[in-house]
């Protein structure tokens, strides 16, 4: 067992010792206000409630006092039905625009490799009004994150609020008793972690740490790996006191009904990616059919538990169109060359597992996602929470920009776009104990807003950072949208500045590489 903990801890270690540069001080940004007012906004709140304005939010400091209906559609707002401002507050016009929670990335490395520097993936973020993330794994070590969750929080960086959750072992050469695990996980909270990122364990290791988490109060997360998910599936670990899934693994292997093991080809390796990949795309079909009595059985018992899906079906949907990820357009401005170096095939890289990859790999997984959607709508129809992670910064997919085509795939998979937007904000603080403080637009919460001039319900591209493209009356054509100001603890980000800064610095990463088209690939002459 220690050998496969190692392994982790190795991998962990990898990336903890990532340039340990820290995130620069905050340049970006004005506020928080004595007073700030939002005028005339057409308010999308995180309930599930549908739209509704013209609306004026008073927000002092770095918190809402006041949401106020000010008026009709169509109409002339009277002034005396205005919250009055007090001198000196700042105003911003919001007529004809939407204002939504602050968004909540549940799966969010600071970075996949060493070279990636923090300030580009916080500015990514908040670039499409993310103001809160949960650091699965802490992958730049448990310090660092806990350093920077402390700048973030009192705004001495640009960044989004950080949840740090710990992987589990870290700081040791291998877990090898439920002792030893007791011990860590209180250790960890002692550290200040706000939880702790699991891959799976010998199940009297892995009880004894979710018990003892789950004592202290702590939050936690599993991608259940296929090296344990045999012996300890998604019903184990959540009866243990597990209180979110990442991904799915371990959700179909609890519905298998004629196997304990799926059907793995007699070569199989789980260090060669694209067999650990290829794989695990066959896996819904070998569950239980929808409907059926263990299918029911499944998601009751979750449901009974309180449990939550962070799906993060954005990580795995180049594996359904490897084109369409690897070719999106924001790549070209937004990407860093080492990034896009790190995403091409390879097989010592995790997640580059592009080695041959085509048509026969793409339909398995077109059928898995069929299937993996249609429990996950389910669960959200039964009353289960279902939250928004992004996992970015592998499988060509982007931060930022993934967290925006996590929204879509959930459209995709049968969410109303209001429950969309509900299980990008509400749910995902109801998931981290802090729908007291965010998630939703209320008097007496945090002020965290995203604000933007167009409906995102009647078009969620309207969020990506490169906007949405419409043809105008007069035959333009033209990108339109994008977030214009992210508002975290009442401070007001530009949002297109933040990204035009991200711009600035690929644009320098490749002028001192060279232009390179296709890093990793050859060229085609």
């Amino acid at each position: 067992m220690r050998y496969f903990y190692t392994l982790l801890i190795v991998c962990f270690l990898s990336l903890s010792v990532m340039a340990q540069t820290p995130a620069p001080d905050r340049t970006d940004g004005e506020g928080p206000y004595t007073q700030l007012i939002i005028r005339g906004a057409t308010l999308i709140n995180g309930n599930g409630a549908p739209p509704m304005g013209p609306v004026d939010i008073v927000v002092e400091d770095n918190k809402i006092t006041k949401v106020q209906v000010v008026g009709s559609p169509g109409v002339d707002i009277s002034e005396s039905r205005r919250p009055k401002a007090n001198a000196g507050a700042k105003e911003i016009d919001a007529s004809g625009m939407y204002v939504l929670p602050g968004f909540i990335d549940m799966h969010g490395h600071i970075g996949s490799i060493r070279e990636i520097p923090a300030e580009y993936v916080f500015k990514l973020w908040m670039g499409h009004g993310i103001t809160t993330i949960r650091e699965p794994g802490s992958f730049r070590g448990r310090e660092w994150t806990l350093e920077h969750k402390k700048r973030s929080g009192k705004n001495e960086i640009t960044a989004p609020r950080i949840v740090s959750y710990t992987g589990f072992g870290m700081g040791t050469d291998g877990i090898d008793t439920p002792e030893e695990a007791v011990k860590w996980v209180k250790d960890n909270a002692e550290a200040g972690s706000d939880g702790i990122k699991f891959f799976g364990a010998r199940p009297d290791i892995m009880k004894a740490a979710l018990e003892e988490n789950k004592r202290l109060g702590l939050g936690s997360a599993c991608h259940h790996a296929q090296t344990n998910v045999a012996w300890l599936n998604v019903l184990n670990s959540s009866e243990w006191g597990l209180t979110s899934m990442e991904h799915w693994y371990g959700l179909p292997e609890a519905m298998f009904a004629d196997r304990i093991v799926q059907h793995y080809p007699v070569d199989y390796n789980y260090q060669n990616e694209q067999h650990r990949f290829e794989e695990a795309g066959k896996l819904w079909e070998q569950a239980a059919e929808p409907g059926s009595d263990k299918w029911n059985e499944v998601m009751e018992t979750l449901l009974s538990r309180d449990f939550t899906l962070d799906p993060t079906f954005n990580i795995y949907e180049a594996n359904r169109d490897l084109m369409r990820a690897r070719r999106a357009e924001w790549h070209e401005d937004f990407t860093l060359p080492v990034q896009w170096e790190f995403y091409a095939p390879s097989k010592v890289s995790h997640g580059s597992y592009w080695h041959s990859w085509g048509t026969e790999q793409e339909v398995t997984w077109k059928n898995n996602y069929k299937i993996w959607m249609q429990f996950v709508n389910e669960y959200k129809n039964r009353g289960g929470r279902v939250t928004t992670g992004s996992d970015s910064g592998y499988i060509y997919q982007l931060y930022g920009f993934a967290y925006i085509r996590e929204l879509e795939l959930l459209r995709e998979a049968g969410f109303h776009p209001l429950e969309v937007i509900r299980s990008a904000t509400l749910m995902g603080a109801e998931a981290l104990g802090m729908e007291d403080k965010i998630g939703t637009i209320e008097v007496g919460k945090m002020a965290d807003l995203v604000i933007v001039e167009e409906n995102p319900l009647a078009d969620l591209k309207v969020l990506y950072g490169t906007g949405a493209i419409r043809l105008t009356e007069d035959n333009e054509i033209i990108r339109a949208g994008g977030v214009k100001y992210t508002i975290k603890d009442g401070i007001v980000f530009d949002a297109k500045e933040l990204l035009k800064d991200v711009r600035e610095m690929v644009k320098k990463a490749k002028e001192e590489e060279g232009e390179i088209v296709q890093p990793g690939y050859p060229n085609w002459d």
